[in-house]
């Protein structure tokens, strides 16, 4: 326990953007996709797939539906993580069982294991030496996705990671002291004053600064909430993916009107 805590990839963890020409082999990806799978999941069903693409084809029309960014384009593999009721569906109805997971509760489930897992795949592929990067992009486009990658009904992309032999090491994300989000017992609600603390830190680094700077804006938090997440752009994206999830066969509970 000591020596894991004590581990140095703890420090140094960071997300992989540039990858190098090495190969990344079929036998590693298993191995570690294998070790992977230890991962707890729902009454041990393993809600999840994932589909490894390495054609240069594939990998080019799944980089536009990531919107090229810059990790897409590299040298790398895609791994879409699937939330999968499919496999296990055909399992149960293949011994006379009728599955009844077309719901939200099932599709949740199914999405927390696949996160889960993908999580897990994440921690061994960079203890192994690769490089990593979530594509947060995948529910953005999950239908575009989807056919990209020929997915069944009862299955739905949820993240996606690219990758690859980093090249150079990349520089450590900014986070936030873990004293600001551990609660004791019950929640603890901030104020003012304590908001204005736990991020002025964020605000003060020069990179964030820059980004204030170069976009015009009074605040750090106008950039997130006007330019980088804009609630237009999640209500759209939240249309599309409703509708997607609905088309592969998980339905919604319609509410019942109050008499």
């Amino acid at each position: 326990m000591e020596q894991l805590f004590e581990s140095k990839y703890w420090e140094g963890r960071a997300t992989a953007r540039r990858f190098t020409e090495r190969e990344v082999t079929k036998e590693l990806i298993a191995e570690i996709v294998k070790k992977a799978a230890r991962a707890p999941t729902t009454g041990g069903m393993q809600l999840y797939s994932v589909v490894v693409t390495r054609d240069a084809d594939i990998r080019k029309r799944l980089a536009a539906a990531h919107f090229n960014q810059p990790a897409a384009t590299g040298n790398c593999i895609f791994l879409t993580f699937v939330a999968d009721f499919n496999r296990f569906n055909h399992w149960c109805e293949l011994r006379g069982a009728k599955p009844g997971f077309s719901n939200f509760e099932s599709f949740t489930a199914a999405f927390i294991d696949t996160v889960i897992f993908a999580q897990q795949f994440n921690t061994l592929a960079e203890l192994a030496g690769l490089g990593c990067c979530y594509l947060g992009t995948t529910t953005y486009t999950a239908s575009q996705i989807g056919r990209i990658l020929d997915l069944p009904e009862m299955t739905v992309p949820v993240v996606t990671l690219a990758v690859g032999w980093p090249d150079g090491k990349s520089a450590g994300a900014e986070r936030l002291d873990p004293s600001v989000f551990i609660h004791e017992e019950t929640y603890r609600d901030y104020g003012d004053c304590e908001i204005d603390k736990i991020y002025s830190d964020k605000e003060a680094l020069s990179v964030n600064r820059l980004f204030v700077e170069e976009n015009g804006k009074p605040s750090l938090a106008h950039v997130f909430t006007e330019v980088r997440y804009p609630e237009a752009n999640a209500v759209k994206f939240s249309e599309d993916f409703y509708e997607y999830i609905s088309s592969q066969g998980f339905k919604w509970p319609e509410k019942k009107c109050e008499k």
